[in-house]
């Protein structure tokens, strides 16, 4: 049975429309899955990059697709009353939900559900009180522990070649975005390609560098 690391931040829609479509894309096959938050911006920063949402028109485009998306797919999703928004209270509480670094589908559900559906405004604090109060809590999310863990968790994603989310990591390689899910489930059927070009397709010569 394949295990996959799934890094998510609640921020991102296309996170969230992985994060729900995942059971059907991978239906029919054994592996286990481990819910893995990180900070995006903390990997944007390392990386060198920006988000869609930091780029006119970009955003634009972004908010229009994964609200088709969602209408293609079935899948409810609304943008919440303002985007971005600061995603720390969400991930800190997903992580206090638990001992260590990964959090269970149920926490990742609930969280992803109360930002993407409804419109509402994700950071009303009476809302992340509400939150809280339906989640199982084992660490203060404002605690020492939570907020290390997170950078421990974003850190360990960024020295994996994680780059953005979503993204899922089995078996040492890494998948990225909404779009990867039909590729990493032939990954998981065994295909053949896998071990042909994988590792070839990352040794192109860059022949164009900025300055």
């Amino acid at each position: 049975m394949k295990h996959i690391t799934f890094y998510l931040d609640f921020l991102s829609p296309y996170a969230y429309l992985a994060f729900e479509q995942l059971p059907e894309a991978l239906e029919g096959l054994s592996y286990s899955v481990a819910y893995r938050p990180v900070l995006l911006g903390g990997l944007l920063k390392h990386h060198g990059t920006r988000g869609p949402a930091e780029v006119v028109g970009k955003r634009d485009w972004t908010y229009r697709q994964v609200l088709w998306l969602g209408h293609a797919t079935g899948v409810p999703i609304q943008m919440p009353a303002v985007h971005p928004y600061n995603p720390l209270p969400h991930l800190r509480l997903a992580l206090a939900s638990t001992a260590d670094g990964d959090i269970n589908r149920f926490v990742a559900e609930s969280i992803f559900r109360e930002v993407w559906r409804g419109g509402l405004d994700a950071a009303d604090p009476d809302r992340l009180t509400a939150l809280a109060a339906r989640l199982p809590q084992v660490r203060e999310a404002q605690g020492d522990a939570v907020k290390a863990q997170l950078r421990a968790n974003t850190d360990d994603a960024a020295a994996r070649q994680v780059f953005g989310v979503p993204a899922y990591e089995v078996d040492g390689k890494v998948f990225w975005g909404l779009d990867a899910l039909p590729m990493l489930r032939r990954y998981l059927e065994g295909d053949a390609w896998f071990d042909l070009h994988w590792d070839g397709a990352a040794k192109v010569p860059d022949g164009l560098r900025r300055s």
